[in-house]
């Protein structure tokens, strides 16, 4: 694997390419960030490359070759400690030193993807949103963020006077609960597969089947096996009536999940849906449950109607995020550097 003739350079660090990367457990996009400006966004799958560093190696042969990346931001889809991700639906391990290692780079900023997510909804236009109910966003308020794709990822922005953070969470492992009796026997019937049914098992892409096989199960139908893809589309086109079941269930599910965590993090500059399937059933969605299983919380439901939801349509809200990310980091660095020129002034 060559390594990066980036590294071991002194340059101005405002004016280097960095490698930004947003990687979940079936998807991989790379986009090169130069000078502020983001390139165009390169996709890959991750079943075609053994391990992490085989797709950069990819990435940067094909589309970097006539310059030098001395950084990485990547946001991962699954828990980071010490800059080291195993991604929690894929074998993949990633890792910032072997990657400086392989590639030479400077420096690596690992990240959870939903917490690059959340970075980006201060950013957001009202163009990139697609409105599901009423509410209206409370100024300063924090806004959550969720979104199932081959996972369920959850995270929050908090603004702050000074500072804006992220809570970063594993909230799509938190235990599924039922809200009907039908529920309770789709989650049984779950359970006995699972043992324990988290929000994932329900809300994302692979939850979507768990939710179609669960209606063949207990409703004793005969029905084609079929994967996450053929159940949307024969749920949208009308042709099975399984595949619109659990389409139907998968929305209320996801709607009772987004009231909880806007409950949990007192969400009430909004709550934005995600991820890779959302964005795709905008239409479905608004005529679903989704809204009144968000507010069907009981003494507090007034709560919950106040706050407004929306489904992400921005196609690289990640990037938007990880970019502010860079922008931050370089405003620093200039910051630190001015400090430290006038500080030498001060003492020739």
């Amino acid at each position: 694997m060559p390594a990066n003739p980036a590294s071991g350079r002194s340059r101005d660090f405002s004016h280097e390419h960095r490698l930004l990367g947003d990687i979940g457990a079936t998807n991989v996009r790379f986009a090169l960030l130069s000078n502020g400006v983001l390139g165009p966004i390169k996709w890959f799958t991750v079943a075609d490359f053994p391990r992490f560093t085989d797709v950069v190696n990819a990435f940067l042969d094909g589309y970097c070759r006539q310059v030098s990346v001395c950084e990485a931001l990547l946001a991962v889809a699954g828990p980071v400690d010490n800059d080291r991700c195993v991604l929690t639906n894929s074998a993949w391990t990633i890792d910032a030193s072997e990657l400086c290692g392989a590639f030479g780079f400077v420096k690596v900023h690992i990240l959870n993807d939903f917490e690059a997510t959340a970075l980006s909804l201060p950013l957001l236009a009202a163009a990139d949103l697609y409105p599901v109910g009423g509410g209206e966003a409370v100024l300063g308020a924090p806004m959550a963020v969720l979104g199932p794709g081959t996972g369920l990822g959850v995270a929050c922005f908090v603004p702050g006077s000074q500072s804006s953070i992220v809570i970063a969470s594993e909230g799509g492992h938190a235990t599924m609960a039922a809200t009907s009796d039908r529920e309770d026997a789709i989650i049984d019937y779950l359970r006995r597969q699972f043992s324990h049914v988290s929000a994932e098992r329900v809300v994302s892409g692979g939850g979507l089947e768990n939710l179609y096989r669960a209606v063949i199960a207990i409703g004793g139908i005969e029905a084609p096996k079929r994967n996450a893809a053929e159940i949307t589309n024969a749920a949208l086109d009308g042709t099975c009536p399984v595949a619109r079941a659990a389409l139907d269930l998968f929305c209320a599910m996801l709607g009772t999940i987004a009231g909880n965590v806007a409950l949990m993090f007192g969400a009430r500059g909004g709550v934005f849906i995600a991820g890779g399937i959302a964005p795709r059933l905008t239409e479905y969605i608004a005529r679903s449950e989704f809204r009144a299983r968000f507010e069907h919380k009981g003494r507090f439901r007034q709560y919950l109607v106040s706050i407004p939801s929306s489904i992400i349509v921005h196609p690289a809200a990640t990037f938007v995020g990880l970019r502010s990310i860079a922008e931050r980091e370089d405003t620093t660095i200039n910051l630190d550097r001015t400090h430290a020129e006038r500080h030498d002034v001060q003492f020739r």
